[in-house]
């Protein structure tokens, strides 16, 4: 079963940041550095939510990633 950490309201909080239902995968066959190695194959983005995450470096983290992707774009 599914905990949410590192609280109710912050992992949903994250979670609707970060996209929501429409950008979500959940797997408990595989670890979070899998996920993370596939990321950086497919260079694409990941946003983890785990029992170390705060909103506001979250969205911070968020701005970044945008940013990134805004001048990655132009060049």
């Amino acid at each position: 079963m599914w905990e949410p950490r590192p609280s109710l309201a912050t992992s949903a909080e994250s979670w609707l940041l970060a996209g929501g239902p429409h950008h979500t995968v959940l797997s408990k066959a595989i670890g979070t550095q899998e996920f993370r190695d596939l990321a950086d194959i497919l260079r694409t983005e990941l946003v983890v939510i785990d029992a170390d995450t705060a909103v506001p470096g979250l969205q911070q983290e968020l701005r970044w990633s945008a940013a990134c992707h805004r001048l990655a774009a132009r060049l």
